[in-house]
């Protein structure tokens, strides 16, 4: 096979027509179907949100969803509850209430062969990760997504991801444009649900084989499902997801992100450049949200915050010019996660010779375990690890 160059930017935006399209779905059921009336608001609240320009993750998904069943692709979601989505965010899938009829009102969107499925699989990630893998390779031409109901639990499949997803172009010549839907984020709900171990798939990425990213704004996501399934490198996509954030008033897009533009590696912080920028946290996923909050709450002029929304491969051309607005200031990468989990090696290893400058690091102690027991002894070491980074 030929070696595969760098992934271009592409436009992957919808017009107004496909946005509105994807609202008729989720409002329009057929006649003789009972939508649950726990379900209909949120449904409803699809169409408020985009007239509202408060644009949150589970329509995002679904505009993205809907363009290209619109523009003939099949998309094709496998893992554990993805048809509600294990947050209930999702509902790509509903059931009515009184017959058990099982209807995707995506549907609505097929166009020139564009096919959507989505499995709830069996309780087996190396198995279902497995045969998406498989599929993904028969069907280049298709969007195909793994989920996991928390990203800790693709370890049971971490076979799969070292001798295929990692090295499979490496060893057979083999491609595969797998996507991997990981939920991440620290929100004390213990070590079992807290981490999808960053490290391990950084850790992985080399020779361009695969891209990790952790989307931070519903648009972001949006545009990085679009630009795979459009994208001419055919390689595997890691996305860490949110777990909170799918329902942070903060977290949201208005609908011009998605009627124009493509995606952003590294999002800047225009409002805060200049001489009188001491230093600059750079950080990735949800975490970003707690160091805007901080710096709100207290007036902190003298901080800016960058947001990697894309770890592999880093943001090798738009982040050295980015810091040519900071020549004196302090730079600092700012994770959740323990010093030997999350991003900080991979960062502290391969950032310094991009930018030439050194860089420090804000985490959590190292540990063994991914996160800590209690929600009281989380929400302590968050406000600790915050505090931190602004000191």
């Amino acid at each position: 096979l030929e070696p595969q160059g760098p992934a271009a930017d592409i436009d992957t935006a919808i017009t107004q027509e496909q946005i509105e399209l994807v609202i008729a779905s989720q409002l329009t059921m057929p006649d003789d179907f009972t939508v649950h009336p726990r379900l209909q608001p949120q449904l409803q609240r699809r169409a408020t949100m985009v007239a509202e320009d408060v644009i949150d993750w589970g329509m995002a998904e679904a505009l993205a969803v809907g363009g290209l069943l619109m523009e003939g692709r099949t998309v094709r979601l496998a893992g554990q509850d993805v048809r509600r989505g294990t947050f209930g965010h999702r509902h790509m899938v509903i059931v009515d209430k009184e017959t058990g009829w099982q209807y995707k009102p995506l549907k609505k969107c097929y166009r020139d062969g564009g096919k959507l499925y989505v499995f709830d699989s069996l309780l087996s990630e190396y198995a279902a990760m497995g045969f998406e893998y498989g599929y993904s390779v028969a069907r280049p031409d298709a969007l195909v997504m793994w989920e996991a109901q928390f990203g800790d639990f693709a370890d049971g499949a971490q076979t799969i991801v070292d001798e295929f997803i990692a090295s499979g172009e490496q060893k057979w010549g083999q491609r595969s444009s797998l996507t991997l839907l990981l939920p991440h984020g620290f929100e004390g709900q213990g070590p079992d649900h807290s981490s999808a171990r960053i490290e391990r798939f950084l850790q992985l990425c080399a020779q361009d084989n695969m891209i990790v990213a952790m989307p931070s704004t519903p648009a972001s996501y949006f545009h990085l499902l679009r630009l795979q399934a459009h994208a001419t490198v055919v390689r595997p996509l890691v996305i860490f997801t949110p777990k909170s954030l799918l329902r942070s008033k903060k977290a949201v897009s208005n609908k011009a992100e998605f009627t124009s533009g493509h995606f952003h590696p590294l999002i800047t912080d225009p409002g805060f450049t200049g001489p009188g920028i001491r230093r600059v946290l750079m950080c990735s996923g949800k975490v970003y949200y707690d160091l805007l909050a901080h710096r709100e709450k207290h007036g902190i002029t003298d901080t800016a915050i960058l947001r990697f929304e894309r770890l592999y491969p880093l943001p090798f051309r738009t982040l050295p010019p980015a810091l040519e607005d900071y020549p004196e200031a302090e730079l600092v990468w700012v994770q959740e996660e323990p010093a030997n989990q999350g991003a900080w090696s991979f960062i502290a290893m391969n950032l310094p010779a991009i930018i030439q400058r050194p860089i420090g690091g804000v985490t959590r102690p190292a540990s063994s375990s991914p996160a800590v027991g209690t929600h009281q002894r989380h929400e302590q070491e968050q406000r600790a690890l915050v505090e931190q980074a602004f000191a």
